[in-house]
C-alpha cells in the first residue's frame, strides 16, 4: 500500500529562476504578517502550481549560518501548511510565485514563525479568492 505525500516540498516546486524573482519583486503583491513579509504574484497557467521561495537579509543576520537557520524555519514552516492553499488555487488554474522574507533583526523562534507564516498563507487565500 502506497501513501501519498501531501506535505513535501520538492525542487520543482521551489521558486529559483532570476527572472521570475525579479518579476515577483517589481510587480508583485505584498501581504505583512509581523516579521514575515510574503511577496506573491498570481499567473494564469495551464495547470495550478505554486512555486516559493525563501530569504533573509544579509544585513542583520552577517553569519551565514544564521541565515540558513531562518531559511530552514521558513521553509519547514511553508511546508507543513501549504495544502489548504493548494487546495483552493487548483480549480483555478493559476501558477503562484511566493516569496517569503523574514525583515526581523533577532534570530527567530519556529513557533512564532509557523503562525506568522499561517497568518500569511490566510491573507493569500482571501486575496486571491
Amino acid at each position: 500500500m502506497q501513501q501519498t505525500k501531501t506535505n513535501t516540498f520538492p525542487r520543482r516546486q521551489r521558486l529559483k529562476s532570476r527572472k521570475k524573482l525579479q518579476e515577483v519583486f517589481s510587480s508583485g503583491n505584498r501581504i505583512y504578517s509581523g516579521t514575515i513579509k510574503l511577496l506573491y504574484l498570481a499567473e494564469a497557467a495551464d495547470k495550478p502550481e505554486m512555486l516559493c521561495g525563501v530569504g533573509t537579509s544579509s544585513r542583520y543576520f552577517k553569519k551565514a549560518v544564521d541565515r540558513n537557520r531562518i531559511k530552514r524555519l521558513l521553509r519547514e514552516a511553508y511546508r507543513l501548511q501549504q495544502q489548504p492553499l493548494k487546495i483552493k488555487t487548483g480549480p483555478t488554474n493559476t501558477r503562484l510565485l511566493l516569496f517569503f522574507l523574514y525583515t526581523g533583526k533577532e534570530l527567530p523562534v519556529y513557533a512564532d514563525i509557523y503562525k506568522q507564516i499561517a497568518k500569511a498563507l490566510q491573507k493569500l487565500a482571501k486575496s486571491i479568492t
